[in-house]
């Protein structure tokens, strides 16, 4: 694997036509600058366009038409690569996971009819056909989709993108901000290893260029307890934070009591799931930890560092979730 990823270096890349879904959401809202900043062309899909941001005259906008697919082929005609961050963080209304199953294969179907070469798509950490959790379940499907489409692929697993649009790391600073404890389902001594937004942007744009299959987890440099987490995140923004441990159910109906009140999901039961099961910290052999190694550098940020950079604003609002998408 190194002697691919040298061999990519030694010669600058083909500027591309590259589409992205939703290039003024999260992830996308960085990406899209750095692939502009590179001299690519940028496409986005998107339902949400935004015409207050910067770069809605410097990238072409097209809608996601999933019930249309020979439209949504169209729109993809001429694009090399597509970045696929599509997905749903949990169902509302008629959007279910199945349903953001079947988008995506529709996806990657138009995408292949359109002629484009390859696909960067974003998955997550310990993905599994196996799994009881439909949101790991349904990305390891789509794994196995993309793997299977007959196109050059790229496939990335984040566990947390953490940034200043991040909804987690944000909304634990809320909390912490305004209760004098913090529940903790469970004992708190399961991991969680988030990556920088930036850098989670420079891996997708870096696997754009490339040309070989992989599939790597792409995570930060660090890995923390639950515990340690909600503690470095409450010394940093200066408030005195009491762990106080829960049993899973009990924590869960009082996020379900403090969403009612919020009109937002705070967390799902699949989410505390995941989160106790382990799932947010990465199982990835050394080889590929050390791609994603050699391709940030010393330039990884830390959770720690970004958090010393954003602690007059962390936490200071909620985010909302359903405000957000729906």
């Amino acid at each position: 694997m190194h002697q691919n990823v040298e061999c990519f270096w030694m010669t600058p890349p083909t500027l591309l036509e590259i589409a992205i879904t939703g290039a003024f959401s999260y992830t996308g809202k960085y990406l899209a600058p750095l692939l502009l900043a590179r001299g690519h062309k940028v496409l986005t899909l998107t339902n949400h366009p935004d015409s207050s941001n910067p770069l809605i005259h410097q990238i072409r906008v097209a809608p996601y038409r999933f019930d249309e697919p020979e439209k949504l082929a169209a729109s993809l005609a001429g694009c090399d690569v597509l970045v696929n961050t599509y997905w749903v963080r949990f169902p509302h209304g008629a959007m279910t996971f199945e349903r953001a199953v079947e988008n995506t294969r529709t996806l990657i179907n138009a995408a292949k009819s359109a002629g484009v070469r390859r696909i960067v798509h974003v998955s997550i950490a310990n993905a599994s056909l196996d799994s009881p959790l439909a949101y790991y379940s349904g990305k390891a499907r789509l794994e196995e989709a993309v793997r299977n489409s007959g196109l050059s692929f790229a496939i990335l697993r984040p566990t947390v993108i953490f940034g200043r649009e991040d909804i987690l790391i944000n909304n634990i600073a809320w909390f912490v901000r305004r209760f004098p404890f913090f529940a903790v389902p469970g004992d708190g001594r399961y991991g969680i290893q988030p990556i920088f937004v930036g850098d989670m942007a420079a891996l997708l744009a870096d696997a754009a260029e490339r040309t070989d299959d992989y599939a790597i987890d792409a995570v930060g440099p660090e890995a923390y307890s639950f515990n340690d987490l909600v503690a470095l995140i409450a010394k940093t923004i200066g408030r005195p934070a009491r762990i106080v441990h829960a049993p899973a159910p009990v924590a869960y109906v009082a996020t379900r009591a403090m969403g009612w009140f919020l009109r937002d999901t705070v967390l799902t039961w699949e989410e505390y799931r995941g989160l106790m099961d382990d799932l947010l910290v990465s199982r990835d052999i050394p080889a590929a930890t050390a791609l994603v190694a050699q391709s940030l550098g010393a330039s990884a940020k830390s959770l720690a560092m970004w958090l010393d950079e954003n602690r007059a604003t962390l936490g200071v609002h909620y985010a909302s979730e359903v405000a957000r998408h729906f």
